[in-house]
């Protein structure tokens, strides 16, 4: 396996771990501020349990809290690797 291939993959998937566990922590902290999680749809309700948080630490202190922007740029970088490594493996037939 060529290591610039290795290199993206790991940093991929360091990002999509980073983006899971942001996830669960404003899941959590969505949770304990007194919003109702249905855990059947909680991944189709994610993208609102984001915007709850966004708007409780808003609220409590004046700015997004850290965790909104673990997730949402761990997500971004993860969505870019990943398409950099299908690019990478059309052209230089990588695997």
């Amino acid at each position: 396996m060529h290591t610039i291939y290795l290199i993206l993959t790991i940093f991929a998937l360091a990002s999509l771990a980073a983006g899971l566990v942001s996830a669960i922590v404003l899941t959590d902290y969505v949770s304990k501020r007194g919003i109702k999680i249905n855990s059947r749809l909680q991944r189709i309700k994610s993208s609102q349990y984001v915007q709850d948080y966004k708007r409780l630490s808003l609220q409590e202190k004046g700015k997004n809290g850290g965790w909104y922007y673990t997730l949402t740029s761990g997500m971004t970088v993860m969505l870019i690797l990943g398409l950099t490594l299908l690019l990478l493996k059309g052209i230089l037939r990588f695997g």
